[in-house]
């Protein structure tokens, strides 16, 4: 039985200083580049997105990690979160590739932007972590929107509620008879937990206070996604 998780849609951030309008900016520039390249194709929409959803965990984690074997102490589990966060999203477009196919052309504008955006977060989390993590929050709020979009739009009939693929109903746990809406659901979820944990970071390195439990890793039933599960 498929239960679904519960969460806040209604969270945002209000942008205050530099640092947060210039992330809440730059989100907003994406976001309109994203609608006007792929209006209503949410799964297409997805599987671009996504490989550059999966590129800020793996950056946060990879200076981290660095700076903490320079610096000689405890990361306070930043690293596992950020990792985690990273795994998470690839899964969200392996499932998506399975349904809905990349065209050609789709995954030479992944290959583009994937490099593009590695190299401009890189430098970013560099230069501001703070500014770098807000960007992810609003990122993830943005991608609460759209699947809150998607799931109106197989509500209604203009997307077909396929079954679920495989590889979500093993990863998330999902019952065999799961369909495309309780995929989008469980991502939905994660996405909601990667803009509360992300939004809990700047608002630390800020050394504003943070409730622990919007930190914790995982929010729902995942499985370890193995090189088997992934493939």
């Amino acid at each position: 039985m498929f239960t679904e998780p519960f969460i806040d849609l209604s969270v945002h951030h209000q942008p205050k200083g530099f640092s947060d309008h210039f992330a809440h900016g730059f989100t907003k520039v994406l976001r309109f580049c994203a609608d006007t390249f792929f209006a209503k194709r949410y799964g297409h929409r997805a599987i671009v997105l996504e490989t550059v959803a999966a590129v800020p965990g793996m950056v946060g984690a990879t200076i981290n990690h660095l700076k903490c074997l320079r610096r000689m102490q405890d990361d306070n589990g930043w690293i596992r979160t950020l990792m985690e966060e990273a795994e998470n999203e690839r899964m969200h477009l392996m499932t998506f590739v399975d349904v809905a196919k990349p065209t050609l052309f789709e995954r030479f504008v992944i290959i583009g932007v994937q490099w593009v955006f590695y190299l401009a977060f890189f430098a970013l989390y560099l230069t501001s972590a703070r500014t770098a993590h807000r960007v992810v929050g609003y990122f993830e709020e943005e991608a609460v929107i759209s699947y809150t979009h998607y799931l109106k739009e197989i509500d209604e009939g203009r997307s077909k509620n396929v079954p679920a693929p495989e590889i979500a109903k093993r990863y998330w746990n999902l019952p065999e008879t799961a369909t495309l809406r309780d995929v989008v659901i469980v991502v939905r979820a994660d996405e909601a937990h990667h803009r509360d944990v992300n939004h809990g970071f700047s608002n630390m390195l800020h050394g504003k206070p943070v409730d622990p439990g919007a930190l914790t890793t995982y929010p729902i039933g995942h499985t370890q996604a193995t090189g088997k599960v992934a493939a």
